[in-house]
């Protein structure tokens, strides 16, 4: 039996088996491609030397003898022709020709046909004589008909050999059938074999690894009700053998690693929510700056004082000393000091109000829940409608019992439209990444931080919004008053 076997190892069962189909499929596709390369590569130089041919053939028929016949009756000049240059050409295309297929069967027409040219050539140097010497017209006619004689025969032997060209194509197209055929069917063997192979390996293969898996299995089982004294037998398979043996030790610790890693989450989370508190926008801070400088160019010494001074207590809330939780008053403050920056950046566009529950004051919250909702307010909503906005923030009791807050932000910005509102709704309950984020990552942090605070005693965010009117943004948290344990 297999497992009896203590050297016995499904990975070098499942790796000779992939080296075999591999092996198998490999080789008849190497030939497949050699046979037709080779094929293609001859049946390319066919229609390259048919055309070539066809090429030569016209200008030998048609070309010469027309222009040697303007020659002869005086319409042009023998050395304003172009003869010898179309000379030149059949025979660089015979010569091309050649080169493509040395050894074709077809070579010796090729030869003829070049011999042919020679004597063509002879002619109409022949040509040129006579009528440098004064000869009669007729003679000059005479002489002509040998010419025409002799491109027909150059004609009639190029027509010979595109003929023959065009039967060696159907020889080779009848091999590439021929071929295809044998691949076809080599295709079908290696399928098969294939298929044997892969059936045979999965059924030897999970004879191996069943009762070990079933075994481990049924372990999980036992430790996911919580029972840590159950054990599993070690398998003799050297891939398993380990990983029982592990098991059985992993039981001892389990419910120590849980705890642990339970714990290890909760505080990560929680420090990735302290770095995203800690983060102010950098492009917050340089606007900041360069609306400081621009203000101290104008030597305007009043509101520079006055925006450094809201900075200043803008970045002493926003760190706080690392304290997570703030009063209701120092989140209004850090909101007040945020807007008194941004009106004066943008005091054609913004007025804002701001209205809070007096009792509220000491209660104690979470900090920056209320910056982003703001920033995005002015930069989403205000910033994209014509002519002045009006942002409202509002901090009250959400009910009569007293126990729970209603925090709302409100403008009369750009709003969204009915489907943009369901995307963003959508964003906001699922994992997202900051790429995908784009404009909604401030809510995206702010949904994020009630969930991981507040858990179900939170309402989490709630959106409306009405295209050209407007955006209110809300959330409901409990009321936590000074001294009381979160």
């Amino acid at each position: 039996m297999l497992l009896e076997k203590k050297n016995h190892s499904l990975k070098k069962i499942l790796r000779y088996s992939l080296l075999l189909i591999i092996g198998i499929m490999i080789i008849p596709t190497i030939y497949s491609l050699i046979v037709f390369q080779i094929h293609t590569k001859r049946y390319d130089a066919i229609i390259s030397n048919v055309n070539q041919a066809n090429k030569i053939n016209l200008i030998a028929k048609n070309d010469i003898p027309n222009e040697l016949w303007e020659i002869v009756c005086g319409k042009k000049d023998f050395l304003d022709g172009s003869q010898y240059e179309m000379i030149h050409e059949i025979s660089r295309g015979i010569e091309e020709i050649q080169n493509r297929s040395p050894d074709d069967v077809n070579y010796e027409k090729l030869e003829v046909a070049n011999r042919a040219c020679t004597t063509l050539s002879k002619n109409v140097i022949m040509l040129e004589d006579q009528i440098e010497a004064g000869a009669s017209v007729t003679e000059n006619e005479k002489l002509l008909e040998e010419i025409r004689t002799i491109t027909a025969l150059f004609s009639d032997i190029i027509q010979d050999y595109v003929i023959s060209e065009i039967e060696s194509a159907n020889i080779t197209n009848q091999a590439i059938r021929r071929s295809t055929v044998k691949i076809s069917i080599l295709q079908i063997i290696i399928v098969l074999l294939s298929l044997f192979v892969s059936v045979t390996s999965y059924f030897y293969v999970s004879r191996s690894i069943t009762n070990p898996i079933d075994d481990m299995q049924k372990l999980s089982a036992e430790i996911a009700r919580g029972n840590f004294i159950a054990r599993t037998p070690i398998p003799r398979v050297d891939e398993f053998e380990p990983l029982a043996i592990a098991m059985n030790r992993m039981t001892d610790r389990i419910d120590v690693l849980i705890k642990k890693n339970k714990e290890e989450q909760e505080n990560f989370r929680k420090a990735e929510m302290k770095a995203l508190q800690a983060q102010i926008t950098p492009h917050f801070l340089y606007n900041t700056f360069d609306t400081i400088i621009w203000l101290a160019e104008e030597e305007d010494t009043e509101r520079v004082v006055q925006i450094t001074k809201a900075f200043s207590e803008f970045l002493r809330i926003s760190l706080s000393r690392g304290h997570e939780w703030i009063t209701v008053q120092q989140e209004v403050d850090h909101i007040k000091n945020y807007l008194t920056i941004q009106k004066i950046r943008y005091n054609d566009i913004l007025n804002y109000e701001i209205y809070v529950d007096e009792a509220l004051a000491n209660t104690r919250i979470i900090k920056l829940l209320l910056q982003p909702l703001v920033e995005n307010a002015i930069y989403h909503g205000i910033k994209n409608k014509r002519g002045r906005g009006h942002l409202e923030v509002r901090v009250n009791f959400y009910d009569e019992t007293r126990d729970k807050l209603l925090i709302t932000v409100k403008d009369d910005g750009a709003g969204f439209t009915p489907e943009r509102l369901a995307e963003v709704e959508e964003e906001l309950r699922t994992v997202q990444t900051q790429e995908k984020l784009s404009a909604v990552y401030g809510m995206y942090n702010v949904n994020k931080k009630l969930k991981l605070y507040y858990g179900s005693r939170t309402s989490g965010l709630i959106i409306k919004s009405e295209q050209n009117k407007g955006t209110e943004i809300s959330f409901i948290i409990p009321c936590i008053r000074e001294g009381e344990i979160v």
